[in-house]
Parts: C-alpha cells; sequence; structure tokens
C-alpha cells in the first residue's frame, strides 16, 4: 500500500494522555445521577443501570492486576475524524490490563454484530491507521440495536469469542442504543459490559460532562479552511456571493463555530430561527439587506453560511413539510393522483390546491426547482428528504428576486452574482487534528478502564479540554444521565437529548456581538490548512466553540 508522505510522519505521532491515564488508574465515584428529564420513565426502563454515580479517574499508586479481557469494538454512523485513535486507545489500554487481552472489531457497523461478521485486531494491522481519518479500519454502518433478537444474535457471538466487553462508537442515537444494549445484558446476567465513545462531527452530543464529541475539532477546521479559501476569493474577484451550505440538520454547531474562525459577512442559526419564528421572507429580507448594504459601499461580493436544517427551523416550512408528507402519504388517492401527473407544472399545481392557504402561498412563492424537490425525493418513511433540498440555492435564488424589486425601486443599485456550494463530506474523515488525535486516543484509553473497572452503560468521558493534554480529566458519565423521552416513529423512547446551540451561551453571544460589523465590513479570517508539526498554539488549539465555553 502506497501512503503519502504526511502519512508516514503522522504514523510516528504519539497522541498525549491526561496525567492520569498514564500509570495506575483509581476510580473516584462521585454522585449519584439521573435523567435530563422524565425521571420516572427512564428510571423504569433502565432499572439496572440508571441513578449509577459519576466516574473520575486519579492517578493511582500500584496497578491493580486483571486476567486477559476480550473485547468488541463497533463504529456506528457517520464517520468522524479520530475514530480510528479511539480503537487505538482502547487496544494499548486492554494490552496494558494484560498483554494476553484481545480486541475484535465488528464489520460494517453494529450489523456485523448482529450478522456475526468480525476480525481480530492485531497490532500489525492497527498500527497503519493510527493518526489517520476514516472508519475504513472495520467500516461502519447505520444499523439500529433497538429488538431483542438482535441483542441475543450479538450474544451468541460474544460468548463464543469469549468478549467481556463490547465498546459502540457513536452518536446519540448509537450510545442510546448502547445503553438499551448495556441494561439488557445485565437483566440477563450476561456477563457482557456496554461502553460508549462520544462521535459526531454535528458537535450536538455534549453537555457538562461531555464537552465535545470527537470529530468536531477536524471537521470544522477543514470546513473553514475551505471558507477561507472561498472568502479570499471573494476579495480577490470581487464579483460574486458565495452561499455555502454546511452539515449540521439537527443543530447550528458547525456553523456557528465557522463563523467563528473565519468571519463572514451572513451565517444563519437554525435554532435562532426557530426561537424568533422568522418567516422565510424575513430571512431572505435579512439577506438582501445586507447585500444592498454592502453594494453601496462598493462590496458587491460576500460570504454567507447556511446551516443544513435551516429548512426544518422555520416554522412555516416545517408546517408545509408535514401537510406535503400527509398529502404525498404512501399509497394514499393523493399520491395516487399526484404520481399519474407527468407535467412539472402541473403537479405544483395540483399539490398547491391540497395544501392549506397558508402552506398554499408559501409553496407557490418557493422557486420552481425547490418545490419540485420538496415533492420528489421521499425516504423509507414517506417523508421529505429535507437533507436533499438544496437550502443554500433556494436562498440565492429567493435574495435575486428580492433585489430584483429593490432595484424597481431604486433601493439597491449593485451587482448580485451567486455561486452555491455544500461542504458536508470533505470534513467526516480528514486525518485527525492533534487535538481530535489526542482526545480520541485519550477517549479509547478511558473505555479500556471503564472495561477494566467493571463498569457498564457509561460513556467515556474526557473534560478540561482547552487545558493542555496531561491536564484533562478522564472519567465516565452513566448514558441514563443524558436521557430524556422522545415521540420516535409515533411512540414515546428514551434517547440521549441533543443539544442544540445555546443563544444565551458564549459563542453564540459573541458571534451575535460581531456580526453586524461582519456584515457590513469585510473581516474575513483565512484559518489555513490544520497544522500537524509546529507551535502548541497553533497545532493544539480546540475549537473557538470550547475556548468560548469554557472562557
Amino acid at each position: 500500500m502506497t501512503i503519502s508522505p504526511l502519512q508516514q510522519e503522522r504514523a510516528k505521532y504519539q497522541p498525549k494522555l491526561p496525567h492520569s491515564l498514564r500509570g495506575a488508574v483509581k476510580i473516584v465515584e462521585g454522585e449519584k445521577t439521573q435523567s435530563v428529564d422524565d425521571q420516572e420513565d427512564i428510571a423504569k426502563l433502565f432499572p439496572n443501570t440508571y441513578g449509577m454515580p459519576l466516574l473520575t479517574f486519579e492517578a493511582a499508586d500500584k496497578p491493580g492486576g486483571t486476567g486477559p479481557v476480550n473485547v468488541g469494538v463497533i463504529l456506528s454512523g457517520g464517520q468522524a475524524p479520530g475514530g480510528h485513535n479511539v480503537i487505538a486507545g482502547i487496544f494499548d489500554g486492554i494490552k496494558k490490563l494484560n498483554p494476553e487481552s484481545k480486541l475484535y472489531g465488528f464489520l460494517g457497523g453494529p450489523g456485523g454484530l448482529v450478522d456475526h461478521k468480525y476480525m481480530e485486531i492485531t497490532a500489525d494491522y492497527l498500527d497503519a491507521f493510527r493518526n489517520t481519518g476514516g472508519f475504513d479500519i472495520i467500516g461502519s454502518g447505520r444499523t439500529k440495536l433497538e429488538e431483542t433478537d438482535q441483542f441475543d444474535k450479538g450474544l451468541e457471538i460474544l460468548k463464543q469469542l469469549n468478549i467481556k466487553a463490547l465498546v459502540i462508537i457513536g452518536g446519540d442515537d448509537s450510545n442510546t442504543n448502547a445503553c438499551v444494549l448495556a441494561e439488557y445484558y445485565k437483566s440477563k446476567d450476561a456477563g457482557v459490559q456496554v461502553v460508549g465513545c462520544p462521535k459526531t462531527i454535528d458537535g450536538d452530543l455534549k453537555n457538562e460532562m461531555i464537552e465535545t464529541s470527537f470529530g468536531f475539532d477536524t471537521a470544522t477546521k477543514v470546513y473553514s479552511e475551505l471558507i477561507g479559501n472561498i472568502e479570499r476569493d471573494a476579495n480577490s474577484a470581487k464579483k460574486y456571493w458565495h452561499f455555502i451550505k454546511l452539515m449540521g440538520r439537527s443543530a447550528s454547531h458547525i456553523g456557528l463555530e465557522c463563523a467563528l474562525q473565519t468571519q463572514p459577512n451572513v451565517c444563519l442559526i437554525s435554532e435562532e430561527v426557530a426561537e424568533k419564528k422568522q418567516t422565510l421572507h424575513e430571512i431572505v429580507d435579512y439577506i438582501a439587506g445586507i447585500v444592498a448594504k454592502r453594494a453601496a459601499n462598493g462590496n458587491n461580493f460576500g460570504v454567507a453560511l447556511i446551516p443544513e436544517g435551516l429548512i426544518e427551523f422555520i416554522p412555516e416550512m416545517k408546517i408545509l413539510i408535514s401537510e406535503l408528507n400527509d398529502i404525498l402519504a404512501e399509497g394514499s388517492e393523493t399520491e395516487a393522483e399526484f404520481k399519474s401527473i407527468k407535467d412539472e407544472k402541473l403537479r405544483r399545481e395540483f399539490v398547491a390546491g391540497k395544501l392549506s392557504a397558508e402552506s398554499s402561498a408559501l409553496y407557490q412563492f418557493l422557486p420552481a426547482g425547490i418545490a419540485n424537490q420538496l415533492t420528489a425525493d421521499r425516504d423509507p418513511h414517506g417523508n421529505v428528504q429535507v437533507s436533499l433540498i438544496q437550502t443554500e440555492t433556494l436562498l440565492g435564488e429567493m435574495v435575486k428576486k428580492q433585489l430584483s424589486e429593490m432595484k424597481k425601486e431604486g433601493r439597491f443599485k449593485g451587482k448580485f452574482n451567486t455561486q452555491y456550494h455544500f461542504f458536508g463530506y470533505e470534513g467526516r474523515c480528514a486525518a485527525p487534528s492533534n487535538f481530535d488525535a489526542d482526545y480520541c486516543y485519550s477517549l479509547g484509553y478511558t473505555a479500556s478502564v471503564l472495561i477494566g473497572q467493571g463498569k457498564t452503560g457509561y460513556m467515556a468521558s474526557v473534560r478540561n479540554l482547552t487545558a493542555p493534554a496531561e491536564q484533562w480529566i478522564a472519567g465516565g458519565v452513566p448514558v441514563t444521565m443524558m436521557m430524556n423521552m422522545e415521540r420516535r416513529h409515533g411512540h414515546m423512547k428514551p434517547v440521549i437529548q441533543k443539544a442544540l446551540v445555546l443563544l444565551d451561551g458564549a459563542p453564540f453571544l459573541h458571534f451575535a456581538a460581531n456580526r453586524n460589523k461582519w456584515a457590513e465590513e469585510t473581516c474575513f479570517v483565512y484559518p489555513g490548512p490544520i497544522q500537524y508539526f509546529g507551535p502548541s498554539t497553533v497545532c493544539d488549539q480546540p475549537t473557538r466553540t470550547l475556548q468560548l465555553e469554557q472562557a
């Protein structure tokens, strides 16, 4: 296999560990915990793993001996930079517990556990993946572990391989499933521990004990480099407005972090749109107003950041999408009639006639291409696939239409030309930053300590992340502590509560205090590529979000 010069050098990098993980470790138990909401319901569902204490690791005088322990690991959901280092941390940690310990990787995500597809991860195999991006070491998948027959099938192979602990590396849904699995195996006295690790580039798996999910740092640095490059191009050519959609369907953490790093002219925050109940008209007016002000100063260019999930946070759009889902529900008479119409304009007229007056007016206000997208691609549940809607194009085209009206009224005298971009997959498998390489290795090592101490139903936690790595605080947080009850597919289910952008939080307040200046003036910042070698102030810095939150 041919590897790049950078990969050769990165293979030599030894991730930094907190002081408490460098030698023998003792666990200090903290307070008993309860779920963030719906305590009674969560406690009933998790009688064996609810109310467990917070755990903090401290350096111990002498190591405790332990026998060999076989561990399984699963990568679940979308990729995030640093996943390979989590696995490296687990491997090194269990080998330190006992050199005879073995690590097995289940292939292709949770489905590999159910289908008994696995491989032993050896030192030689693992070494090629240290400090690299991607999940290709064992692959990932989106199978949800929710049914008891899946748990039982998984238990068969765990028993066959003598696996005593399973680590699930994933986001909020994957870690919810890990907790359900931990509870089930505990209730059956199966002798299998389950530990989770917090992964998602979206940044929406966070709380007081999980300061950030891994991958967020690297992904936002990759996007910010690209945004900075585009800002420099815009400032050089001075003739385009660039509308950039960024990943983050359920929350706007990526958009906010990239705005803090690059200082664009516009950045929409979905949570603020929902809080203020802003309409699509108001959002378009806001952007058009900034374009007009910049044009009046001779600046016919700019950069706007748009979160992927914006559409679902606009109240009127949410209602429209809900009505469309009902009208075009699979098997309905209206769906059959809609499909029989071949002309797209007639299709739009048919749909408009079935909507409520308010939704019909909004639907007809949309550009034809976007209206077609809303009625075309459906997911397996028959719902609009919001992630496929080109929100950046929608806003750009509507702003263009608004500026045309403003020009007729003499309120806009500039030029408006657009370029559209979507940054998503570009950031998910980048080589992890030093921060993520260190953080992920520490998370994996933390998971190995939790396993060695016989813990189950916990998520690995590493905190104090704005300090140097040796001062980080490792430990474990019960997954039930992060849960509440939410309606999913018509049923109330326990889930880890998603962390949205806090409008009274330091990162948003800093952004809000500066955005008017960034809008009218050209205050672009060009972060450049991730630096892996050099001064710590450049190479090891955490996200602006973390710095502001911990200030």
